[in-house]
């Protein structure tokens, strides 16, 4: 299978590059570096069946190189994923979520893409009033972000009753694992690792109590996998745990697995932020046969193993 990836320098992404490439398929990634890193990309560069388009998705030549390598699958990762910087510049966010989504589903009606897996958020349900979120929930986007999210999955539907090109939605929690950057409001994992690692001071807000579903990476990878199949045609699914941990919880958990002092400050609840997040993932065990398989205590020990290891050089 020929598969294109957007963002495929990207923490998730990259993984899914490697995933992919294991099992044989040929990849073409198609990133601009902005928050991606080529070295993410180094163990995928060495094979035959790779390359990588240092690109902005909304460049036209991106239509001409999809033309070229005829993908059968996209996987859309590409985004801008700040909350905050999208309610600083929400015209710079629709740019790069809704324009950038659109010129992606133009180049895969050029190429003659079979389906396109797009990576939204569960930002888009804003505060919902029932946790873990059912499949199928109602919408309610509160930031630019989680409008660009939407507005995507409606251009996705949209290019299907125009021109056939079958998609799947994955909305995702808390995505963590190896290669996630400690930069951005996204990475709390990677925040509390390198900082745990470096010895440096960590900060809880609010009383610790807020919570969010965290996933990790190899298991949102697998989704994607399954999802570039004919399972899941039309759909949106959410991958995640359905289990709330507390940012309290985390911290404690990471400091184990850091072998580090479990003390974090504490600072004043962020203007913004939601009290409780996790979905249910039990959809996408009935359409794709997914289900999330990685604890989270074991997940974490993986994570701080890689950063460990990164610090030395390995």
């Amino acid at each position: 299978m020929r598969v294109l990836v957007t963002g495929g320098a990207g923490f998730i992404g990259s993984n899914l590059v490697d995933r992919l490439l294991g099992e044989g398929h040929e990849v073409q990634v198609v990133d601009d570096l902005s928050s991606g890193d080529r070295a993410n990309l180094a163990a995928a560069a060495r094979s035959e069946r790779f390359a990588l388009h240092e690109l902005d998705i909304r460049d036209p030549r991106v239509a001409d190189l999809a033309a070229g390598f005829e993908p059968e699958v996209i996987c859309h990762l590409a985004a801008q994923i700040s909350v905050r910087r999208s309610v600083a510049d929400p015209l710079n966010d629709a740019r790069l979520n809704v324009e950038g989504t659109v010129s992606v589903l133009m180049a895969a009606q050029r190429a003659g893409t079979r389906k396109v897996v797009f990576a939204s958020s569960v930002a888009v349900y804003g505060r919902p009033d029932v946790i873990p979120v059912p499949g199928g929930a109602a919408t309610d986007p509160r930031s630019p972000y989680a409008a660009s999210k939407l507005a995507g999955e409606t251009y996705l539907a949209a290019f299907k009753a125009l021109h056939g090109i079958d998609y799947t939605t994955l909305v995702l929690s808390n995505v963590y694992g190896p290669r996630q950057s400690p930069e951005g409001e996204a990475g709390v994992v990677a925040i509390f690792t390198d900082a745990l690692l470096d010895g440096k001071a960590t900060v809880v807000y609010g009383d610790g109590g807020q919570t969010r579903d965290y996933i990790y990476v190899d298991d949102v990878v697998d989704g994607f996998v399954r999802a570039c199949g004919e399972a899941g045609g039309g759909g949106r699914f959410n991958l995640g745990t359905g289990l709330q941990t507390t940012d309290r919880e985390l911290h404690t958990l990471v400091a184990a697995a850091a072998g580090a002092p479990d003390g974090p400050g504490f600072a004043p609840q962020r203007l913004g932020d939601l009290p409780a997040m996790a979905v249910d993932p039990a959809p996408a065990l009935d359409a794709l046969g997914w289900r999330p398989r990685t604890d989270l205590a074991d997940g974490l020990k993986s994570t701080v193993e890689w950063a460990r290891g990164r610090r030395s050089g390995q």
